[in-house]
């Protein structure tokens, strides 16, 4: 099983980074899929998530209206569109990927994301 973020970086306020996560070794169109972040110092937070099919998502309030996910259950990707990035936007984000509520549950290695004039 792998998951493979990548789209990090250092980035203005105000700006925006779209982040991707490749996954393998697992059927992901029957997964959940959810974007996770961890500042320094602060425990590891939900960011947005969804369901198997794309339906369904959800946000953190800290993001609702500037943070979109994504899903291609062709390509088996999951995305995460950043707008109007702030500072304390600022962590590794980490793709997550969920099946039974947690009977399967895969984490990636995480991507920096750095917003910062």
């Amino acid at each position: 099983v792998q998951l493979v973020e990548s789209g990090g970086g250092l980035v203005q306020p105000g700006g925006s980074l779209r982040l991707s996560c490749a996954a393998s070794g697992f059927t992901f169109s029957v997964f959940a899929m959810s974007w996770y972040r961890q500042a320094p110092g602060k425990e590891r937070e939900l960011v947005a998530s969804t369901d198997s099919p794309g339906r369904s998502t959800n946000y953190a309030d800290s993001v609702k209206g500037r943070f979109t996910i994504s899903r291609d259950n062709t390509k088996n990707t999951v995305h995460l569109q950043m707008n109007s990035l702030k500072p304390e936007d600022t962590a590794v984000y980490y793709c997550h990927a969920n099946w039974g509520v947690g009977v399967f549950s895969y984490w990636g290695q995480g991507t920096q994301v750095t917003v910062s004039s």
